[in-house]
C-alpha cells in the first residue's frame, strides 16, 4: 500500500499556481459513462479556476442513456426525447484532482453527477459505488482493493487496425511471453511510457509483466480505498489508449479480441477494513484452510460474494464478447468454486493475516470498474449481513469438476439472470437496476442486428 502524498495528486491551491505560471492551461473535467469511457470537457485553466472549481459544468444526460456509437437508445426511464434530453451538473470530486502527464501542460478531474434540482443521479457508474461503500460504512467498515488489467498491444495504429477492419492485426509480440523479460523489454517503449506517466499522474503503480498471449501484458495498480481504486482503473485505461495513440500504436483491453488467444482479465482484489482504527476485517484465528485462518466476516463476505456471482455476471463481463473469455484451461474461470491459491478458481483466496483477501477472477478487463465494484462490495455485504457461509473449499482443478455452478457462457445468460434478481433490484435500487438491465439488452440487441463477418465466411456459398 502506497505511503504518503501520492506523486501527481494537486490541491486546489497548487492548481491555482500552476495555472497561474502557466504550468497547466487545460483541465480536463470528467466523468464515467454506462461503458467506463470518460465524458466531459477541456477547459481553460483559467476558466476552470474561476467559474468550473466551485460552480461544476453541465453536459447532455443522453451521455447515460446512449450505446457505444453515441447513438440515443429509446427506453430509458432515466432521459429520452419525451423528457428533452436536458443537462445535469457535474460537480469537480477535488480528491480525484491531478496531473495528466501524459498531455502536455493538463490536469484531470472526476465529477459526480446532480440532476437540476441538485438530487445526485443514482444511475451513474460511479454513484452505483459510492452507494455500496455508504452501505460498508453503515455496517462499520471501509472497502480496499487492487485491481490487475491485462491488454493486448499492437504493432498498428488504430487508424491501421480500423482500415484493416481489426482482422488480421500484428501484435507486439510473436511468442507467449508470460513473465518474459526479453519480450517485455521489446515493448516497454510503450509499457514503461504508460507505467511512468500514471505514477507521475497519481495513479501509482505496482509493475507490469508479459501475459500468456502475444503482445499481451499486465499492468497491477497498488491496493488502496475501492473508489480511489476504481478511480485509477479508468483513468489507466484511458490514459494507456491516449499513449499509445501518441506512439502510432494500437491497444485493447477487450475481454476477448481474437479466439486464438488468451482473454484478457481484470481481476479484483478486495477486502474490508474496520472503519472505526482502519484495521483487516478479515483477520481471525478460525481455521479457513491449512494453516491459514481468517473470521466469520471474511467467510460470510466471501460466501455472499460467490452466492450472487451468477446474477450479478452481467457486470463483470458487460458485452457479447466478454463471454468467449470463459474458456476451459484458458486462466479464465468457469466454475464458481473458491480456492486457496488456485487459479482455476473463479475466487481465488490469497494471502494471510491482514493481507487475506479474495481475488475475484470473474470480470474481464473490458469491465466498468464502478460498476464490477459496486456488484461485488454489494453481494459481500449481503453475505456479511445474512451470514452466508461459502461453500466448502475445492482442492483440484476447477475446469474438471462437472458438479458447480458455472459461469454464465453467454450475455443472455447473463441478462436472464441479472432480470431475475430480486437481490440486484435491492442492492442497486429498482431504477438503476432496471437502467443497467436496459443497457445491458441493448448490448445484445446491437449485436443481434450485425451479420458477422464470420456468418458471411461460412455461409454465403455453401448456406
Amino acid at each position: 500500500m502506497a505511503h504518503g502524498p501520492v506523486p501527481g495528486m494537486l490541491t486546489r491551491a497548487q492548481l491555482g499556481e500552476l495555472v497561474e505560471r502557466g504550468e497547466i492551461e487545460t483541465v480536463l473535467t470528467v466523468f464515467p459513462d454506462m461503458y467506463g469511457r470518460l465524458m466531459g470537457k477541456r477547459i481553460t485553466g483559467h476558466f476552470f479556476m474561476d467559474h468550473v472549481l466551485d460552480d461544476g459544468m453541465h453536459a447532455c444526460d443522453y451521455l447515460l442513456a446512449c450505446d457505444m456509437e453515441m447513438d440515443v437508445i429509446p427506453g430509458y426511464k432515466y432521459t429520452s426525447w419525451e423528457t428533452g434530453y436536458g443537462d445535469f451538473h457535474c460537480v469537480p470530486d477535488l480528491a480525484t484532482l491531478r496531473r495528466a502527464d501524459w498531455l502536455p501542460k493538463t490536469a484531470i478531474v472526476l465529477c459526480d453527477l446532480y440532476t437540476q434540482d441538485d438530487a445526485i443521479v443514482e444511475v451513474a457508474p460511479r454513484r452505483m459505488l459510492q452507494r455500496q461503500l455508504e452501505r460498508a460504512k453503515a455496517m462499520g467498515f471501509t472497502v480496499k482493493g487492487g485491481s490487475e488489467i491485462e491488454l493486448y498491444l499492437f504493432n498498428e495504429s488504430f487508424d491501421s487496425a480500423k482500415a484493416k477492419n481489426y482482422h488480421d492485426l500484428r501484435p507486439i509480440g510473436d511468442y507467449n511471453e508470460d513473465y518474459h523479460i526479453l519480450q517485455g523489454t521489446k515493448e516497454d517503449d510503450l509499457v514503461g511510457a504508460i507505467r511512468r506517466h500514471l505514477d507521475n499522474s497519481g495513479v501509482p503503480i505496482e509493475f507490469s509483466k508479459g501475459e500468456a498471449g502475444l503482445g499481451q501484458q499486465e499492468i497491477n495498480l497498488q491496493f488502496c480505498g475501492a473508489l480511489e481504486q476504481c478511480d485509477r482503473n479508468i483513468l489507466y485505461k484511458h490514459a494507456a489508449k491516449e499513449i499509445a495513440w501518441q506512439q502510432n500504436k494500437a491497444i485493447t483491453f477487450m475481454a476477448k479480441w481474437d479466439e486464438r488467444h488468451t482473454g484478457s482479465s481484470c481481476h479484483i482484489h478486495m477486502s474490508l477494513w474496520n472503519a472505526a482504527d482502519d484495521t483487516p476485517g478479515f483477520v481471525g484465528d478460525k481455521q479457513l484452510v491449512g494453516k491459514i485462518t481468517s473470521n466469520d466476516t471474511f467467510r460470510y463476505f466471501l460466501g455472499g460474494w460467490m452466492r450472487r456471482a451468477r446474477e450479478l455476471s452481467a457486470c463483470y463481463a458487460p458485452y457479447v464478447a466478454s463471454y468467449k473469455r470463459y474458456q476451459s484451461r484458458s486462466w479464465a474461470p468457469t466454475g464458481i468454486a473458491w480456492s486457496y491459491d488456485n487459479r482455476t478458481s473463479g475466487f481465488r483466496v490469497v494471502g494471510h493475516g491482514k493481507s487475506l483477501r479474495v481475488e475475484c477472477r470473474l470480470p474481464g478487463a473490458d469491465a466498468n470498474p464502478y460498476i464490477a465494484y459496486a456488484a461485488a462490495i454489494a453481494a459481500g455485504l449481503d453475505g456479511v449481513a445474512n451470514k452466508i457461509e461459502p461453500p466448502e473449499v475445492f482442492q483440484g482443478d476447477v475446469y474438471a469438476a462437472q458438479n458447480l455452478p458455472r459461469v454464465p457462457t453467454t450475455l443472455y445468460e447473463a441478462i436472464g439472470e441479472f432480470e431475475r434478481s430480486d437481490f440486484a433490484r435491492e442492492a442497486f435500487g429498482a431504477d438503476v437496476a432496471e437502467h443497467y438491465l436496459h443497457f445491458i439488452r441493448t448490448e445484445q440487441r446491437k449485436f443481434d442486428e450485425v451479420v458477422t463477418s464470420w456468418e458471411r465466411a461460412r455461409y454465403f456459398e455453401r448456406a
